[in-house]
């Protein structure tokens, strides 16, 4: 599997819908973001988007009205909700010929907390159809979130998550590894603990720790030791400066600080600027508000020098428990 800044054909999104749980109450005040990232988008690659049907096509159109929608296209594959990234097809290149495939992960909505999720499930198997592509089937839940690449066979993850008995209880880590190298190409695993506060996925590694080359991360850091964060973000750093890439160099970990906290009816919610994401002209990163905005775009910046950052405001967004990388799919050239 390429790493995520090789060059894409095209980001995939999945639109959401008024009805639909992520957004509860909450749809019109989210609409800023999804316009601004689609615009951002548009200017950098193709953009293509499931949607239920022709009317929810409308319905997406006339949230987007007045951007050029000449690269995006619209396909009638149905989602339950818009987390692209999780439910969505995950694209593969083959060793012999570097044709496209898809892996079909099995799919049960972060452990089976938000049904119903029937139709997301299937999503990998409609986009190949739609583009031709075969499509292999681990027979392992795993999101997309739950892990990040470097494109030379070093993968990142946690143990909170994809360890946990609501994904995989029969598999235990020697299997789930199995099925990573055998599917998607890797040899080198770097198992990080806990992921933050408000994360409902049980700690998605893209919302804490993220390779920006094939020997550098970002990890996300909390320095109040009062802020729950602070602990599982610290003994993530930690483990960080002992791990190596797969040729055995040591990595190279920049920090990028927490956001302050947002908390929503009561609930904080797992803002971070890590949930960023890396699209062929620009990084889409979450802003929340605060001075480490500005930081985390410099950080970013120096990360991706030849590459457009776009701070996008996500005070609203992550009411849904996710950002730009929990909402796209890149598909790879």
């Amino acid at each position: 599997m390429p790493a995520e800044w090789e060059p894409h054909a095209a980001t995939w999104l999945s639109w959401p819908r008024r009805e639909g749980i992520s957004f509860p109450d909450a749809y019109d005040e989210v609409m800023p973001a999804f316009r601004d990232m689609l615009d951002a988008l548009r200017e950098s690659e193709p953009v293509c988007i499931n949607v239920r049907d022709a009317m929810h096509e409308a319905a997406a159109r006339k949230d987007l009205a007045g951007l050029d929608l000449k690269h995006v296209r619209f396909f009638h594959i149905p989602t339950n909700e818009p987390w692209c990234r999780d439910h969505g097809p995950m694209f593969i290149k083959r060793d012999r010929d570097r044709s496209l495939a898809i892996v079909d992960w099995d799919y049960n909505a972060w452990g089976g907390k938000y049904p119903p999720y029937d139709l997301d499930e299937v999503v990998p198997v409609r986009v190949a159809e739609q583009l031709g592509l075969e499509v292999f089937s681990p027979g392992l839940v795993m999101e997309g979130g739950s892990i990040d690449l470097n494109g030379s066979g070093s993968i990142l993850t946690t143990r909170s998550c994809l360890l946990n008995p609501n994904r995989n209880p029969a598999r235990d880590t020697a299997a789930i590894e199995q099925a990573l190298s055998d599917y998607l190409g890797v040899r080198h695993f770097l198992w990080l603990g806990d992921g933050i506060e408000g994360d409902d996925t049980d700690g998605h590694v893209d919302d804490i720790t993220r390779f920006v080359a094939r020997d550098v991360v970002v990890t996300a850091v909390e320095p109040d030791p009062r802020d729950p964060d602070h602990k599982p973000l610290q003994e993530n750093l930690d483990a960080l400066r002992t791990l190596t890439a797969e040729d055995g160099s040591p990595l190279r970990v920049i920090e990028i600080l927490m956001p302050p906290r947002i908390e929503k009816q009561g609930m904080r919610l797992p803002a971070s600027h890590l949930n960023f994401y890396v699209a062929n002209r620009v990084v889409l990163v979450p802003a929340f508000g605060g001075a480490s905005d500005a930081v985390a775009a410099q950080v970013l910046q120096r990360c991706f020098p030849d590459r457009r950052i776009a701070l996008i405001d996500c005070r609203e967004l992550v009411w849904g428990l996710g950002a730009f990388h929990c909402l796209t799919q890149q598909q790879p050239e």
